[in-house]
């Protein structure tokens, strides 16, 4: 059962889930369809979603859904905390009741952003915005919840579906002569697909559950990021250049570093994601109309 199935990482979840041999029955739900800040509705999806599971092999609940809007959780941070917060706790304490299994999607932004090297799950988590905040109160409500789930951190996640920095990039590319792209935050993009290959793969596992950390192979800038995506639209990467987050204040404070490490993710003994530039050459491979568009 996937939650946010009409996001970017849950459209493509769904999509894999229909091809996978070891998914028995799956069902998408997207907002319209499931609001999961409404527990009597959560409650009564995941029983009725638990009854044919349950003769199949248990019910799995992947939790795309989430607010995202960095910038606008600094101003509705309620908002943002009804959504990243007390919907995943509505899941949780749905999925415990019948013995279900919830994968809830977290990010990079628990963090301060202030590391020199990979952070690892256990690494102390220290949110300097209202995003980060509630997505790490998400974490631990579920985990407080539900104690068998997985809690997956994640991070520059982009995709066909929805806005991501890969599609403005390609817009922006098409508009201007140049562009200037931050070049002192570092983190590791993520391809959906991937991302959503991984998320089956670890239940599949069958792995312990907990925290889990898992994004595209390598790090680069944002700015290197952005010379990757031009190069694969044909144009000159040079029309790229570097600037820093101070020329660009945001609402929200972004993380100097937000690098994960996979070592939780290969102890498990799952199979890292590939490198993010190779990822990111096989996305326009795939969908490199949509991403262009």
């Amino acid at each position: 059962m996937v939650t946010g199935a009409g996001g970017q990482l849950g459209v493509d979840l769904c999509r894999l889930l229909e091809s996978d041999e070891r998914v028995r029955t799956w069902a998408g739900f997207t907002r319209a369809e499931l609001d999961i800040t409404d527990p009597a509705r959560v409650r009564a999806v995941v029983r009725d979603q638990a009854r044919p599971a349950k003769i199949q092999g248990g019910l799995v609940v992947v939790n795309t859904a989430a607010w995202t809007d960095v910038d606008g959780a600094e101003s509705d941070e309620t908002g943002a905390y009804a959504v990243n917060v007390t919907a995943p706790a509505h899941l949780a304490a749905a999925c415990a009741e019948v013995g279900a299994t919830l994968v809830h999607v977290s990010t990079d932004y628990v963090f301060d952003g202030t590391a020199d090297k990979p952070y690892e799950t256990h690494h102390p988590t220290a949110p300097r915005s209202a995003y980060g905040r509630t997505k790490l109160a998400g974490e631990q409500a579920v985990l407080a919840l539900c104690p068998s789930s997985y809690v997956v951190r994640t991070a520059w996640v982009y995709g066909a579906s929805g806005r991501n920095f890969v599609r403005t990039i390609a817009r922006l590319a098409r508009e201007r002569d140049t562009l200037a792209v931050v070049d002192d935050q570092r983190g590791s993009p993520t391809w959906s697909v991937d991302l959503a290959a991984g998320l089956i793969d670890l239940v599949a596992a069958g792995a312990g559950s907990g925290l889990y950390h898992c994004t595209g192979g390598g790090d680069t800038t944002w700015f290197g990021f952005a010379r990757a995506i031009v190069s694969e639209l044909g144009m000159d990467p040079e029309k790229v250049r570097p600037t820093t987050t101070d020329a660009f204040p945001r609402p929200a404070p972004r993380p100097a570093y937000s690098v994960l490490s996979s070592r939780s993710w290969t102890d498990a003994g799952l199979r890292p994601l590939r490198p993010w530039r190779d990822a990111l050459a096989a996305a326009f491979a795939e969908s490199g109309d949509i991403l262009r568009a």
